[in-house]
């Protein structure tokens, strides 16, 4: 196992089982954000890469479709031990990659683990249904079927965890998957795509496209022989591609935004609630689509939750993720911070008031680095922007309500329904929240993430489009249905009309 700083990676495409240039020969750099350095470069590729890839993905996902899903399974069994053996590694390319914490990467390479056995225990069931027919001497069953070719799209912000929501469903379900990974974090890609090759899948079944969105992504979106689009981004790009989608009749999946907010009653443990604030809204430097970035909080209870808040906040540790002692990354870019502060000279034009943060942080500790401080608004009115809109960044507004009725109505009040979470020691009020609470996802006395890969992963209104990463549930994005009748009566027997 390597610890060495990453300096001059070059990331290519993967197709047909061979590490390919593109006829492009472009390349853009990869860039660490702790330290502004360049890492490495990424490929930029055309509609001609997309379309080699298509072809050796058609012709392998014919013979992967008629492999056994449990012999399908043993190969992801075998990704999930490789990953394992290297997990420290690929751990330490991610912080330098994308900035988070050492702790936070070694968690997501496990959420990856973790997704590799889970999926491969679903190749010995891939459950289907049998059902009574109504004729006699009829057999009736439904079965699950490959879509055929995949087409994945992954953000920056957890560059491999999603990739493995994406891709082992599609695999273990007897697809072939087209990869473009962001431009920001194709090292965690490579690796990936390495511990494919390695545990023996077949070529062609996995396929890697870098480059632009505009350029790969569209491609990919637009081809006719790409039967299904597994994105997670922003609702601008989601938007875009379920029309396109919608035009041609493909089937999309879409992980989008959230506007998450942990609601703190007055009979709440705040010693318990300040560290699932903490945790929620600055871990990842906020930038997770079920980041806390709403505190909705009981007013007899939010002057001392402020007090609590802000003398926690004081104590955190913003620096290099590869340090252990440092609790908070840098953001991912130059273009993050901005979009960041301009959010936060927003939220003071609107009157919210600023409790601490609030600034770029680029004095000589930091260098190059693209760090924020950890901020904090109160006295947030429901409908200003900065309660309204994603910011992605460490930005919390906390915004006072006078009963649990008012702070289900502000937690539901805006235009995501991704994550959400209540601290209250009211039996009563956990389950109403369980009920009313309109997120696809609601925690108890904890914080807005620490999604289990065993459950649906996803959201409702403009978090999504009703499909869900992760779970069972991720299955019915990649396989299709198909219902089988088996009429051993010797007759033609006619259903709802030969019914007797």
């Amino acid at each position: 196992m390597s610890n060495a700083v990453l300096s001059g990676e070059k990331v290519v495409n993967y197709i047909d089982g061979e590490w390919c240039e593109s006829a492009s020969d472009k390349y853009t750099a990869i860039i660490n954000p702790a330290t502004g350095e360049s890492i490495g470069e990424i490929l930029l590729s055309t509609k001609e890469d997309v379309n080699r890839a298509v072809e050796a993905a058609k012709k392998a996902q014919k013979q992967w479709a008629l492999v056994p899903a449990p012999q399908r399974a043993e190969l992801l069994y075998r990704v999930g031990l490789i990953m394992k053996e290297r997990k420290e590694e690929l751990s330490r390319i991610l912080t330098q990659e994308m900035g988070k914490v050492i702790e936070e990467a070694r968690g997501e390479v496990q959420e990856g683990i973790d997704m590799a056995f889970y999926m491969a225990g679903e190749g010995r069931r891939l459950f289907g249904q049998t059902t009574p027919s109504e004729l006699k001497d009829k057999f009736a069953m439904s079965i699950r079927v490959p879509v055929g070719i995949v087409g994945i799209i992954t953000p920056w912000n957890f560059p491999i965890a999603i990739a493995t929501w994406k891709s082992f469903p599609a695999i273990v379900g007897g697809n072939a998957v087209i990869w473009k990974p962001a431009t920001e974090t194709p090292l965690m890609a490579r690796e990936l795509v390495k511990i494919f090759e390695e545990a023996g899948l077949p070529k062609g079944i996995i396929n890697l496209v870098c480059g632009s969105g505009s350029e790969v992504g569209n491609a990919m979106v637009e081809h006719p022989e790409i039967d299904v689009i597994s994105f997670t981004g922003s609702n601008e790009v989601g938007r875009s591609i379920a029309e396109t989608c919608g035009r041609l009749l493909k089937r999309v999946s879409l992980e989008m935004g959230g506007k998450n907010a942990v609601i703190v009653m007055d009979d709440a443990d705040l010693t318990l609630a300040v560290e699932g604030i903490l945790w929620s809204a600055f871990g990842t430097s906020g930038q997770r689509c079920t980041a806390c970035s709403r505190v909705i909080v009981h007013e007899s209870v939010k002057e001392q939750l402020e007090e609590r808040l802000l003398s926690a906040m004081e104590k955190l540790t913003l620096g290099n993720g590869l340090d252990e002692s440092v609790k908070i990354g840098p953001v991912i870019n130059g273009s993050a911070l901005q979009k960041i502060h301009e959010y936060v000279g927003i939220g003071k034009d609107e009157g919210a008031k600023l409790l601490t943060g609030g600034s770029i942080l680029n004095d000589e500790k930091y260098g190059n680095g693209y760090y924020y401080a950890p901020t904090l608004f109160t006295d947030v009115r429901s409908d200003m922007r900065i309660a309204q809109e994603e910011i992605f960044g460490p930005v919390v507004s906390i915004i006072p309500v006078k009963s649990f009725e008012e702070a289900i109505e502000v937690n539901n009040g805006v235009t995501y329904g991704l994550s959400s979470s209540i601290f209250t020691r009211d039996v009563n009020r956990v389950f109403a929240a369980q009920r009313d609470l309109d997120t696809g996802i609601v925690y108890v006395n904890a914080g807005t993430t620490g999604a289990e890969i065993h459950l649906p992963f996803g959201g409702t209104k403009g978090t999504g489009n009703g499909h869900r990463d992760s779970g069972v549930q991720a299955l019915d994005v990649f396989t299709e249905w198909k219902s089988v009748y088996v009429d051993y009566s010797g007759k033609l027997q006619r259903a709802q009309i030969d019914v007797e």
